[in-house]
């Protein structure tokens, strides 16, 4: 008989969201909710390794070594040297 059990006539959520008058079977649920979980626990496992601390210390060392070598990085470590060794004769003229 209809209307015995209360949740009965209650309508379900389909995998969209939306609500569906067929109630859903027991084990459909249980495969939707370890596919979620085998999903959660592959994006987990990609953001731990993107985000891996020896992981982002490699690609800062490349990526400074890069620049490093660049004609830009060239020219940038040149005034960096000149201008240290500006600072230092400075200091040793006014003692």
């Amino acid at each position: 008989m209809r209307g015995e059990r209360p949740d009965e006539d209650a309508p379900v959520a389909d995998a969209s969201g939306r609500l569906s008058p067929v109630p859903r079977d027991p084990r459909q649920i249980q495969l939707e909710i370890d596919a979620a979980r085998e999903s959660l626990a592959a994006t987990l496992d990609h953001l731990v390794a993107r985000t891996s601390p020896q992981r982002l210390r490699a690609q800062g060392q490349a990526a400074a070594q890069s620049f490093l070598q660049s004609p830009a990085g060239l020219a940038t470590m040149g005034a960096l040297g000149l201008l240290v060794t500006l600072v230092v004769v400075q200091k040793v003229r006014s003692r």
